[in-house]
């Protein structure tokens, strides 16, 4: 039967040539020194050949504000045609941003011009009010930056400007090139450079694979600006192969091979050291192990790793003799492997955080959410934190008496505190990291209370991406400690506080709010227009005219307003199914109830 399938489709299957429907865009690279641009060609001897020079009348302004001549490069495809500028540093994308529009003619600003200010407005709405002023005055133009400190409704909007041709231009970082889906006419290198590091051959690609993309444009452009010093370097880099990717299984032992092994064991996939090893053989990792291991074999790692997983408490190891010669190791997962596995907790910090709930035990400080908060302060975020000490000190002395117990149970003091604020010596040893937590877990406690992410971001003096970063992290780690909880007995205090919590974060508003979030298409700001404008309550919603919320609230769409009371109805509708269940399940008669399996014969 297999053998006629096969022939079947050899036979009637017609080769496609793809390339007839997804025509191929040619992309040009080039290199620029001063005003110099090469092609980059590999026929040539050195790898570029001369193109043209740059023909753009310089003031001496604009030359001591413009050495590289990206106001030259831009103005040659802008606002016809996208262009992507690419930066070292998020703090480099806003000022060449500003640079670039400084110089720029007025006849920008009337290219889509009512378009713009609907965009500033947006912006304005998803930000209560707020606006970053560097967009205020460079998206006039048509020009942007985009990069982490943006936050997450911000860059949707920018992305969508841009997409559809509001926006024009883009100072942007390396991470755009690898995730969201913008192509651009030409797209400029600022330098070869990633923060201080030169760029590899596979960052260059992705980069520069932004321009021109088929069934959108016809031809793509690369720029790459240089200085002299580092031409050697560039020429060896546009020349040589793409570099190997190898399994980075081995080298994240807690992300990887751990978690995979704990993983394996708690979903009864491999259970036994031979099949654990099997299982191995055929990952990426097993595949490059004659390249990647030098000191170890493969079963050397899977024992070491599994060793490891058994002294750390989350998996038991049991030793079955088959025969006298045979002997075969079984693992199984502990109480604390479990919690980790449905917590998705990362093994560095399980018994860090078994350690600090079970700490928390002893004196929960339940007047204030800070402990609580703390205790939900996402681990990896802690390394990353600098504080900064004034404002630390400040926000310590605001401290309630509660508040101030939870900083002395954690073994932090006002005293340690201001003597950072103010550069004393200190003789005392303190953990960095728990004060590095303390100051991340302020930054959220002051979230909680004022909900605005632009208040907090003033108050703490750091880029609102972050702080929207930190938000999204904890309210993860929320729901995850969550789930670590309710595997362990021992921890089911923390249970219904941790839910709330985790609510609290997830939405991060008033708490009126958070029913009319739940709702499809509303968001912080719709939500406040729905709630003055008298829908209060999901069932409010629910039984709305979808004409009448036109009216009632601005920038709503038709579309928008039928898609809020639809999704307000099924909401409803599985509340009170959820309800109607839990009627029954109340009105049943338990299964172990006296009598009940004599009462149930008799009937038979």
């Amino acid at each position: 039967m297999l053998k006629t399938y096969k022939n079947f489709f050899k036979q009637n299957i017609i080769p496609v040539n793809l390339d007839q429907y997804v025509p191929k865009v040619e992309l040009k690279e080039y290199l620029k020194i001063n005003d110099t641009i090469y092609e980059i060609d590999s026929k040539a001897e050195n790898g570029i050949t001369f193109s043209r020079f740059l023909n753009y009348k310089y003031s001496d302004t604009l030359k001591k504000m413009d050495p590289d001549h990206l106001v030259a490069l831009v103005t040659e495809v802008i606002p016809n045609y996208s262009c992507l500028v690419f930066c070292p540093s998020k703090k480099n994308c806003e000022n060449v941003a500003e640079m670039i529009c400084k110089f720029l003619s007025k006849e920008y600003l009337k290219h889509k011009e009512k378009e713009k200010c609907e965009v500033i407005n947006n912006l304005k709405n998803i930000g209560n009010g707020n606006l970053c002023p560097v967009l205020k005055r460079t998206i006039p133009f048509g020009v942007a930056y985009h990069h982490s400190g943006l936050t997450s409704d911000e860059r949707k909007l920018l992305e969508e400007a841009y997409s559809t041709g509001v926006l024009c231009l883009f100072t942007c970082t390396s991470t755009l090139a690898a995730g969201v889906n913008l192509p651009a006419r030409r797209v400029i290198l600022r330098a070869p450079y990633v923060a201080m590091e030169f760029l590899k051959r596979n960052q260059y690609k992705q980069m520069i694979g932004r321009a021109g993309r088929a069934g959108i444009d016809t031809i793509g452009e690369s720029i790459l600006i240089l200085q002299e010093k580092d031409k050697q370097q560039v020429l060896e880099l546009i020349t040589r192969p793409l570099e190997n990717c190898y399994s980075h299984l081995v080298q994240e032992f807690t992300k990887g091979i751990q978690t995979l092994f704990l993983s394996l064991i708690g979903l009864k996939i491999a259970t036994n050291l031979d099949d654990i090893y099997h299982f191995m053989n055929g990952t990426f990792f097993g595949v490059q192990q004659n390249i990647l291991l030098k000191e170890k074999s493969l079963w050397e790692i899977t024992v070491e790793s599994l060793r490891y997983l058994t002294e750390r408490g989350l998996v038991q190891k049991d030793t079955i003799y088959k025969s006298e010669e045979e002997v075969q190791h079984n693992f199984h997962i502990t109480k604390l492997g479990r919690a980790s596995f449905k917590g998705t907790i990362d093994l560095a910090y399980c018994d860090i955080l078994y350690r600090d709930l079970k700490k928390g035990l002893e004196g929960l400080v339940l007047e204030s959410l800070l402990h609580l908060i703390y205790l939900t302060t996402p681990y990896d975020l802690v390394s990353q934190c600098n504080p900064d000490w004034m404002i630390y000190f400040r926000q310590f002395s605001q401290l309630s008496p509660a508040e101030q117990n939870v900083a002395a149970i954690l073994g932090v003091s006002e005293s340690f505190i201001g003597k950072k604020a103010s550069g004393q010596a200190i003789r005392k040893k303190v953990d960095k990291d728990v004060v590095n937590r303390l100051y991340l877990s302020f930054v959220l406690y002051s979230l909680l209370k004022e909900t605005s992410i632009w208040t907090v971001s003033e108050k703490f003096n750091m880029p609102r991406g972050y702080v929207q970063n930190l938000l999204t992290g904890a309210a993860s780690f929320s729901s995850c400690v969550l789930h670590f909880c309710e595997e362990l007995e021992e921890f089911w205090v923390y249970r219904a506080l941790l839910v709330e919590l985790t609510k609290k974060l997830t939405y991060c508003v008033k708490a009126e709010l958070i029913p009319l979030m739940e709702v499809t298409g509303v968001l912080e700001g719709r939500a406040k227009q729905l709630y003055s404008a008298g829908y209060k309550s999901l069932m409010h919603l629910a039984n709305a005219n979808p004409e009448v919320l036109i009216r009632t609230i601005d920038h709503l769409s038709r579309r928008q307003a039928k898609q809020i009371v639809s999704s307000a109805k099924m909401l409803l509708h599985e509340k009170a199914e959820a309800l109607q269940e839990e009627v029954e399940e109340l009105l049943r008669l338990p299964s172990d109830f006296p009598g009940a399996v004599a009462s149930a014969t008799d009937e038979a």
